[in-house]
């Protein structure tokens, strides 16, 4: 990290562009093609100051007047002297400006280097490093708000705390073991040590089960949308999402393959699967896509059952075996045809039943309702903290079973030096996360390489 590193952190083609240089030489490369109306070099300039100038290319010819963001170590988003160039978005300025600065000595930055250095210069923890990319990668409230939490350090804090107390129960052991010689020597009370690593473990399980509320709202919820052709399917979808997005006709079978978007209830992505038509046909095309409305109805979380005739029991036996373990919502289509509610008698009482009419837009609301319920999110604040990453959800499960492993060892009376090895076990599982026991180059390779260049 001795290099300085230079990248463009908005695309080309804006009314603004932002270039961010890194490093040791940052201000040095920065004073050798920019010129303050007041001549002042940036040398002597304060950090977190803004200054106004041009640049100019190896001919002293003038590249772009721009706004240059003064930055001096620690205080920067890497902790290393840092500047951000603000100058017009047009690709020939931008690239005119990089090639500048690579003619200076920077280094063209690689993806997600930025961060990566901020992570090793401690700036941030690994786990607030990856919510950088949560946060670019948001697309609901609830996923900003999940990713801002965690980058804020919200969840570092909580795994802080519980290292401290897994460290207190750690020293207290290693210390009968330096004291071994003297057989009678406790410095804890066992059972005190049974009831604080229960309530650590009570704590670790806790997160675990937010992964689930973490990867929905993450990635959205998938919903299939299904039923005979002909119910309103691809109507009712266009109304979810509040845009012409299916095809609509009077023609059976008119949805041949399955369409999906997204849109946000509640500040929570739902996805929306409109399925082909189920019923009996010969024609290759549909048949495959009813193929894939099965495939979907596995893959999704919510399933609305779509009938607008009261259903025959083997339909009901069908849809009730297809989503065993998933959340049904039946849904009542065309009540402005006929207001009749139908009798779906042998499915379970607490399955939601909403009558529509998607060609009026009528009880739309009541079904967005049905479905937020449905997601079982009820629990999910926006202060809590959530587990939204399979790497963190894997160490917790790991710590979990070590320190299971120390809850059952002080039951049973084990020595000293088998509790402490489970315990500086569980310790390391939860470093993993935040990046306390993570060397390995190649591991921060895989985490940082899906980050966009310039973060």
């Amino acid at each position: 990290m001795h290099d300085t590193i230079c990248a463009p952190s908005t695309p080309a083609g804006g009314a603004i562009g932002i270039i961010r240089v890194s490093g040791p030489q940052s201000i040095e490369f920065a004073d050798r093609f920019f010129t303050s109306p007041f001549r002042q070099p940036l040398a002597t300039a304060k950090g977190q100051t803004l200054h106004f100038g041009t640049l100019t290319d190896a001919d002293g010819n003038i590249i772009d007047e721009v706004l240059l963001s003064l930055f001096r170590a620690p205080h920067s988003y890497t902790g290393e002297d840092a500047i951000e160039i603000s100058c017009h978005g047009s690709r020939f300025i931008m690239n005119a400006i990089m090639e500048r600065l690579i003619q200076l000595g920077c280094r063209q930055a690689q993806p997600g280097e930025y961060t990566k250095r901020a992570f090793l210069n401690g700036k941030i923890d690994l786990s607030q490093a990856e919510a950088v990319a949560d946060l670019i990668a948001s697309n609901s409230r609830a996923s900003h708000r999940t990713a801002m939490s965690q980058l804020r350090g919200h969840f570092s804090s909580e795994l802080s705390q519980l290292r401290e107390h897994l460290l207190k129960l750690t020293s207290l052991l290693e210390l009968e073991l330096d004291f071994s010689e003297h057989e009678d020597l406790e410095f804890a009370d066992r059972s005190e040590l049974l009831h604080l690593a229960q309530s650590i473990s009570d704590h670790i399980s806790q997160l675990i089960r937010s992964f689930r509320t973490g990867q929905a709202i993450k990635q959205g919820i998938p919903v299939a949308i299904v039923g005979k052709t002909n119910v309103g399917k691809s109507t009712l979808l266009n109304q979810l999402l509040h845009d012409e997005r299916a095809i609509v006709s009077d023609i059976h079978g008119t949805t041949r393959d399955v369409i999906e978007d997204t849109t946000d209830i509640n500040g929570i992505t739902f996805r929306f699967i409109d399925t082909a038509g189920i019923r009996q046909t010969t024609d290759t095309v549909e048949s495959l896509g009813i193929e894939r409305t099965y495939k979907k109805i596995g893959e999704a979380s919510i399933i609305l059952w779509v009938i607008d005739e009261q259903p025959e029991p083997k339909d009901i036996a069908e849809i009730q075996r297809l989503t065993e373990e998933k959340s049904l919502i039946i849904v009542q289509n065309k009540i402005d045809k006929d207001n009749h509610r139908f009798s779906v008698t042998t499915l379970s009482h607490s399955v939601p039943y909403i009558p529509i009419s998607a060609k009026q837009c009528s009880g739309i609301s009541e079904l967005e309702s049905a479905i937020y319920s449905a997601a079982h999110l009820d629990n999910w604040q926006e202060n809590t903290t959530i587990i939204t990453h399979a790497r963190h959800y894997e160490a917790l499960l790991r710590a979990k079973e070590s320190l299971s492993r120390v809850i059952n060892g002080l039951q049973n009376q084990l020595y000293s030096d088998l509790l402490a090895e489970d315990l500086r076990i569980t310790l390391s599982h939860l470093g993993d996360i935040t990046g306390g026991t993570i060397t390995p180059n190649e591991t921060l390779q895989n985490i940082f390489k899906n980050f966009c260049v310039g973060k």
